[in-house]
């Protein structure tokens, strides 16, 4: 989930307590989520939540960023299947290139973001430079493939004109994690 993060100062704790406080005692039930923001925003001398938005958006560049949070709501950690784990880590070799493509689907993605762990993070690449990048990372001959198959399953992003290329910059899965762990190991 994509999320606009908005910093909250309040020059005076005591204060904001003594606000917040008289915000609730004048209501007959608990306010909604867009009244909170309302209530916390006139705790600091704002008219309402927007008015304190524009400012901090005015004053801080970052504020208008958007910015990935981690979904709170998840139960519990994935699972690993250490089985697809070893048989993914078994398609590359002690330099890390990728000697055979898979069969399975899920084991081909699990290769894919072990090549996106290694793929140059935060620059702009010419078509050329990502197909020296994966020639010199597969030993199968179809760096095409790969390059089609980082793009469709959104490890790495082209412009329309497929001239500019960029990693996507994410947190991989849990299995993902483990067979670039796991071949980082190797190399080690």
């Amino acid at each position: 989930m994509s999320r606009t993060l908005i910093p909250y100062h309040a020059d005076d704790l005591s204060a904001l307590a003594r606000a917040l406080k008289r915000e609730i005692d004048a209501r007959e039930k608990l306010p909604g989520h867009v009244e909170w923001l309302n209530i916390l925003a006139r705790a600091t001398g704002h008219r309402n939540f927007q008015h304190y938005k524009a400012e901090v958006a005015a004053v801080s560049p970052l504020a208008s960023t958007p910015v990935t949070l981690p979904d709170v709501r998840r139960p519990a950690p994935e699972a690993i299947d250490m089985k697809r784990v070893d048989a993914v880590a078994r398609c590359f070799d002690d330099k890390g290139v990728l000697t055979r493509w898979p069969a399975k689907t899920n084991h081909q993605r699990l290769c894919l973001w072990r090549l996106w762990s290694v793929f140059p993070a935060e620059r702009d690449l010419t078509e050329q430079e990502v197909n020296a990048f994966l020639k010199a990372r597969n030993g199968f001959g179809d760096h095409v493939l790969l390059r089609r198959e980082m793009v469709n399953v959104k490890l790495i992003d082209r412009d329309r004109d497929c001239r500019r290329y960029r990693r996507i910059e994410q947190r991989p899965p849990a299995e993902a994690l483990a067979v670039i762990r796991a071949r980082q190991e190797l190399a080690a």
